[in-house]
């Protein structure tokens, strides 16, 4: 009896290694899948809560849109700003007695309506007394407003301006400022504001439609160190920056004013 059993043994396992030699194998039952257990977390560990549940994701805040109304100007003086109106010069002095302003060019985009500042921020000055909401000739005052900038000019030639520019000797100008600067070069290149004066003409045309006790030939023109009669002055360069960025086709305006009445 012990004797068979041990040949049963050895049979067994030499059928087994036959079949495997052949390329048949032994099919084994697989084992029974564990049961299914509660979800694992994902992700890595600073991103669990301590009781070992997903934190929620953290979704980034939207980048801030840009204002629908220019920076540093109120809903009064926004309303005066056209509706068409895409591109804006902001001219902010520094008091309503003062004569320093800071310049920034603005765009409005055609499809949101947000404004972004393109150019600037530009130092400069305005006239000598400050600024007036009745402007009359020779109160050395800017007028404070918004006003259509559309045509320019100078003595120089034109820089690449895209409104149109009045190339001319006429622009020529000598003698002292308030302060003893030289004011040769003030109007190599100006831009016409349209307070009294007639739209669509060289800025050195005379006419005044409200008359000439109401002053005119206020301009953005070539700063020569000091303060102005009237105008607003930037620097050289500034200038012929302006020049090529204003765009007839986004009805330009200057917004001028000290900073305090911008902001009613």
């Amino acid at each position: 009896m012990p004797v068979r059993k041990s040949t049963e043994t050895v049979l067994t396992c030499v059928l087994v290694a036959a079949l495997a030699l052949t390329g048949c194998a032994v099919q084994v039952p697989p084992a029974a899948a564990p049961a299914p257990g509660p979800p694992r977390p994902s992700g890595p560990p600073h991103a669990r809560e301590q009781d070992g549940r997903p934190a929620p994701a953290r979704i980034p805040a939207p980048p801030s849109p840009a204002p629908a109304r220019l920076p540093g100007i109120g809903p009064l003086t926004q309303a005066r700003v056209p509706d068409g109106t895409t591109q804006a010069l902001v001219v902010s002095g520094d008091n309503p007695d003062g004569n320093v302003i800071t310049a920034v060019l603005y765009e409005r985009d055609r499809v949101t309506g947000r404004w972004r500042p393109t150019a600037g921020p530009w130092t400069g000055h305005n006239a000598l007394r400050g600024w007036t909401d009745e402007h009359t000739a020779g109160d050395l005052r800017s007028p404070t407003g918004v006003y259509r900038i559309g045509d320019a000019g100078g003595r120089l030639p034109d820089p690449g301006a895209r409104i149109p520019y009045d190339e001319n000797p006429l622009y020529a100008v000598s003698g002292t400022g308030f302060l003893g600067e030289p004011l040769e070069g003030s109007f190599d290149y100006v831009v016409a504001i349209d307070y009294n004066r007639v739209p669509g003409t060289a800025p050195l045309d005379k006419e005044r439609p409200l008359g000439d006790d109401k002053g005119g030939g206020v301009w953005i023109h070539v700063d020569h160190g000091g303060p102005t009669q009237a105008c607003v002055s930037l620097p050289f360069e500034n200038m012929s920056e302006l020049l090529r960025a204003l765009d007839p086709t986004r009805g330009p305006v200057i917004v001028m004013g000290p900073a305090e009445v911008l902001v009613e």
